[in-house]
């Protein structure tokens, strides 16, 4: 039966083989400039990159132009450079992140080799790229070791960080780093990492700069130059997995945290029966008998009268934190008692983020740690948001095309499949599935045996810290060694894992622990078999199980993968584990016996599928949502750089006195008894020129006599005090009423965006509803910012303004965002160590308290000085 896709396909062709025959074309012109630049002296060739540049100054050349010599320059120098020349497929590859699609390239075809090529041609024209990664490590070591060929080519490579920023210097030796390619790193200031020609980093920096350079209060802070062409290197993991949680930089906001530490015994006091549990949608509610337990507790009588609206929020937190968050799972607390919130798809440590809403603080009370203030929005973007400001974007994967639709509905991007350089030799097996979770995690270990007695390599994903320790517990009883990877420390796991391929050798590591890495098959391991790649249980996304399986058999080596199943996984209980088990159990099963079904693989196919369709919508609804908050950030972040760059912001200022004329005289004084009174409150005018105007009854030449007589108050204030002083006033006193207004309007937003779901009873859409809500907040903003600014600005003094001489733009934003925005921007920064060490359960050194006291006190002395007290 032909499909409607295949019938479409027969008609109009197939269009990713016409896209891949269109750029093998071009493959072919770059082929035959192979010889012209074999023939270079290593100083010809780098002498390209600025004949290029020239090249691109004249009119008729474009990048599209230059490409093949560009892409002949860069195969030519990474040959001589790094010993890696460019296949033709990853010639392909390039020309496709060039075009600003979405490469898919199977694992270990060499995509950090690929980006070089649209990197080198695209930071020619001096306006930066950025090359985005999934985590620092492999920012840092992708910067170090094809900054080797940027570097011979005449471009500067910057890498941004957790709380560090270097630049490539093959001068330089960083004796921190066992990796080599990252000891050529300099320390360097965040400004100077972006004004790189390349600039490697994690999207988290990325875009945290991105709100921190809109919440700056002088031009010298900015970090970031135009966001200009971006490659996302697993843009899978950073565009669709990581984008249900937005971006958001806060500020402690004042609450007690009793109410939670109080909320938190509660909540441990509820039994199974107290409360409904929908795990599918991570939500939990407490039944009626839940409720009168809990009033008793509490000693209220209706625990949902109005007073106690605040107990209620704090007991759903304390609830969800009690009953849909495990430790080593969704979280880690270190040995400082921090609660870090650990990446569901990734496994990894989520530096610096905190669960919104006080769920991060009923955390820290369930695990009796010190709970933190709870937190106030000072700036927030999707990552949707943030990547649709580039002017190019483009990605590259091994596991995009089950997700072209996203691609290409969010982000306007096309998914092409790109040809593997070899066949791929790997035997990929059907899932073996078990009864018990017990008698799985057994038969995983007696496997582990089998193959290490063989001497083949084994590598064990697992989807979280805890079942790792699981199968470890197994593997010390049984005797065998192993090296276990929890996506703590990223350098010395891509070091383990590199050494995944060796004889004999067992690693046991979470989701993607080394996602990015080589796993390089050791001596007469290839005639074993290969690498045996084993899952521990199936994710929620397909994707993540290709990506596991792509550890394995990369560039045509033999390899082996199994999936090990049973009904008590957390996929298989939430979809259908029950009926299956009891299935298992009429059958006759053994708890031992595995059953290899095809009809059981496919309902966990169905279910992961389900999941991602539900996944999908939830993504879909945060892009919904932000794009409505996202043209209320673009209008204000536009004009709040326009103040900080100095721009003259009088026609502004012009709009904002003509719309409130407009108002104003929309009455005459006979049919608006205030009339006077306003009208002074804004424009302190001679009372007899406002009854003039008031005394008006046409329309029109009632408000030309206004903007007439205020346009004339406005010049002599502006001679008064001079057009350079007029100008800086109306800067700042624009930005601090801006900046004010900005963080209520987050918080209402926030407020509006919690509740709006509610309108779905009266059969309303919620996102017309919010739209519509939002407008009117937005509206609400606008006119209270043109009130306050003029209000101001009519009204200013000599003598006031020569106190403000100074523009600084001191606001309740950018004092409350001061930390965030200050370091490392001109001051180079260590950053984050490994943290290896901070799942020891022991109290910290002093050493650790000492620096936190002097970093204190430095932060107390600088903004002592910014205020002038000693």
């Amino acid at each position: 039966m032909i499909t409607k896709q295949g019938a479409l396909t027969k008609i109009f062709g197939d269009p990713q083989e016409k896209t891949i025959k269109r750029l093998q074309k071009r493959v072919v012109q770059i082929n035959q400039l192979t010889g012209a630049y074999q023939k270079l002296s290593d100083e010809d060739l780098r002498a390209r990159t600025d004949l290029f540049k020239k090249r691109l100054a004249k009119k008729n050349e474009t990048l599209e132009t230059l490409l093949p010599d560009a892409f002949a320059a860069v195969r030519e120098a990474a040959g001589r450079v790094l010993g890696m020349r460019h296949f033709d497929v990853q010639l392909i590859g390039g020309m496709v992140l060039h075009e600003g699609s979405v490469a898919e390239m199977k694992t270990g075809e060499g995509k950090t080799l690929v980006a070089t090529l649209p990197v080198y041609l695209n930071a020619l024209e001096e306006k930066g790229v950025h090359v985005v990664t999934v985590n620092d490590y492999l920012a840092q070591r992708d910067a170090g070791w094809m900054g080797e060929v940027y570097h011979f080519l005449g471009l500067s490579v910057g890498v941004i960080i957790n709380e560090a920023s270097f630049l490539f210097d093959p001068d330089y030796d960083n004796p921190n780093h066992t990796d080599p390619r990252m000891r050529k790193l300099r320390p360097a200031t965040r400004k100077e990492a972006y004004e790189a020609d390349v600039t490697y980093g994690t999207n988290n920096e990325f875009g945290f700069d991105y709100l921190r350079d809109n919440m700056v209060n002088e031009v010298d802070l900015l970090r970031q130059r135009d966001l200009h062409f971006a490659i996302v290197d697993e843009v899978d993991s950073i565009l669709i997995d990581e984008a249900r949680t937005p971006l958001i930089i806060s500020a402690p906001a004042a609450e007690n945290p009793e109410s939670y530490l109080q909320f938190a015994k509660v909540a441990a006091k509820l039994t199974a029966d107290d409360y409904t549990l929908d795990e599918k949608r991570k939500m939990v509610a407490l039944t009626d008998d839940g409720v009168e337990k809990v009033e008793k507790m509490l000693g209220v009588k209706n625990l949902y009268s109005p007073e106690y609206i605040r107990s209620v929020y704090h007991l759903d937190q304390a609830l969800r934190a009690q009953t849909l968050f495990k430790r080593d799972k969704d979280y880690v607390v270190t040995k400082d008692g921090e609660v870090i919130i650990v990446d569901e798809f990734t496994g990894r440590l989520m530096m610096g983020r905190r669960y919104s809403e006080g769920l991060h603080q009923a955390i820290e009370a369930k695990e009796n740690v010190p709970v933190q203030q709870e937190s106030m929005t000072l700036a927030t973007i999707s990552f949707q948001n943030y990547f649709r400001l580039y002017k190019k974007l483009s990605g590259m994967t091994g596991t995009a095309y089950t997700e072209a639709e996203e691609f290409q509905q969010i982000y306007s991007l096309d998914v092409v499949q790109i040809p593997s350089n070899r066949p791929i030799a790997r035997e990929d097996r059907e899932d073996l599935i078990f009864k018990t979770e017990k008698a799985k995690l057994k038969a995983v270990a007696d496997v582990i045996s089998e193959y290490h007695a063989q001497g083949r390599p084994v590598l064990v994903g697992s989807a979280s810290i805890a079942k790792n320790e699981l199968i470890a517990q197994w593997l010390d009883k049984a005797g065998i060694p192993y090296e276990i990877l929890n996506a703590k420390n990223n350098e010395r796991e891509a070091a383990i894992i590199e050494k995944a391929g060796e004889k004999g050798s067992v690693t046991l590591a979470t989701n993607i622990a080394g996602r990015g890495t080589d796993i390089k098959l050791g001596e007469g391991v290839k005639e074993l078999g290969g690498l045996v790649v084993i899952g521990s249980e199936r994710h929620e996304s397909r994707r993540i199980d290709n990506q596991l399986r792509g550890r394995g058999g990369r560039q045509g080596d033999p390899g082996l993968t199994q999936f090990y199943v049973s009904t008590e996984d957390d996929l298989m209980r939430i979809f259908q584990g029950e009926r299956i088990s009891a299935l298992l159990g009429r059958i006759g099963f053994d708890d031992s016996m595995p059953i290899q079904h095809k009809a059981i693989s496919k309902t966990l196919e169905a279910a992961q599928k389900r999941v991602e369709g539900y996944n999908f919508d939830i993504r879909k609804n945060v892009v919904q949502y932000d794009n409505v908050i996202n043209r209320h950030r673009r209008v204000v972040y536009t004009i709040r750089r326009k103040i900080l760059e100095g721009k003259n912001i009088k026609s502004e200022v012009e709009r904002l006195l003509d719309s409130k004329i407009n108002e104003l005289t929309r009455l005459p004084a006979k049919n608006n008894p205030n009339f006077a009174e306003e009208f002074t409150g804004f424009f302190p005018l001679a009372d007899k020129k406002i009854t003039a105007i008031g005394a008006e009854k046409r329309d029109k030449p009632r408000t030309d006599m206004a903007k007439k007589a205020v346009y004339d108050f406005y010049a002599k204030k502006e001679a008064e005090l001079s057009s350079d002083v007029m100008r800086k006033v109306e800067r700042e006193v624009y930005l601090q009423v801006l900046d004010t207004l900005w963080m209520q309007h987050l918080e209402n937003m926030q407020h509006l965006r919690e509740g709006i779901h509610w309108r779905s009873v009266g059969q309303r859409d919620p996102l017309v509803e919010y739209r519509s809500e939002s407008q009117k907040l937005f509206d609400s903003l606008q006119s209270t910012l043109r009130d306050e600014v003029l209000r101001v600005v009519t009204h200013v003094t000599a003598s006031d303004a020569v106190a403000r001489r100074a523009e600084d733009y001191e606001t309740e934003l950018t004092r409350l965002a001061e930390n965030a925005v200050e370091k490392g921007v001109n001051e180079i920064t260590a950053g984050d160590s490994g943290h290896d060490d901070d799942f020891v359960v022991k109290k910290a050194d002093d050493a650790q308290r000492k620096k936190k006291v002097a970093r204190k006190k430095k932060k107390t002395q600088r903004q002592n000085r910014k205020s002038g007290r000693k």
